[in-house]
């Protein structure tokens, strides 16, 4: 049985659903053209994993092999389906905003997955941890590639706050560039792949270091 921490790390960083696993390329590479675009969704399927990882755990003993991806399915959608409702009500600009990959986060291969090869195997406690840091690892994800076109495109970042947090919140987007003409390649589509694959190249690297800093030798001096 998996340990907390490892959870978090798989969830974080060594499992990553967007740099790793690769799935929910969709809404990652479509909406992230703001980071408070990417910041919104990534909130809401963080909710939405974690509702359904936990009632998955709950009726795991329950519910029978022949059935159980419907059942799932009909459990993440029904979550899906209260998080859109929720965001029309008090979020309903950013619901605009997000369009349809709001109800498409049903079909989000990420989250089926995870109610499939985790949830319906462990109990609530690391259900409920396992979505909490697959979302946060997916937010992670959504904000920096979102943060990274933002600030690439229109040279700000945290433009449009106030769709999340209200018009208390407009004093929040920076302008990082001045006069900035922006780099059109950036918030269109091809500008998603091309930031997408230069922050897996990143992440690898980075892999790389670490695992070479593990596997170096180390030489012991001995005195005459």
């Amino acid at each position: 049985m998996k340990q907390y921490a490892q959870i978090i790390r798989e969830g974080l960083w060594q499992n990553n659903p967007g740099f790793v696993q690769l799935l929910g390329l969709c809404p990652l590479l479509a909406v992230t053209g703001t980071l408070i675009n990417g910041l919104g969704l990534g909130i809401a399927t963080t909710l939405i994993l974690i509702a359904s990882n936990i009632t998955v755990s709950l009726i795991r003993n329950i519910v029978t092999n022949e059935i159980r991806l419907p059942v799932f399915v009909l459990v993440i959608a029904s979550f899906v389906t209260a998080v859109e409702m929720i965001m029309k009500a008090f979020y309903y600009d950013l619901y605009l905003a997000l369009g349809i990959f709001i109800p498409l986060i049903v079909t989000n291969c990420s989250i089926i997955g995870r109610a499939e090869a985790f949830a319906s195997k462990q109990p609530v406690d690391r259900a409920f941890l396992d979505g909490l840091m697959m979302g946060l690892g997916f937010t992670f994800a959504l904000v920096i590639l979102g943060g990274l076109r933002e600030l690439l495109g229109y040279g700000t970042l945290f433009a449009q706050a106030e769709l999340m947090f209200g018009d208390a919140a407009q004093w929040m987007t920076i302008t990082v560039f001045e006069d900035y003409q922006g780099f059109l390649l950036a918030i269109l589509p091809p500008g998603a792949f091309f930031g997408l694959g230069l922050l897996i190249a990143l992440k690898n690297a980075i892999d790389r270091r670490l695992e070479q800093g593990k596997t170096q030798p180390i030489t012991l001096v001995s005195s005459q």
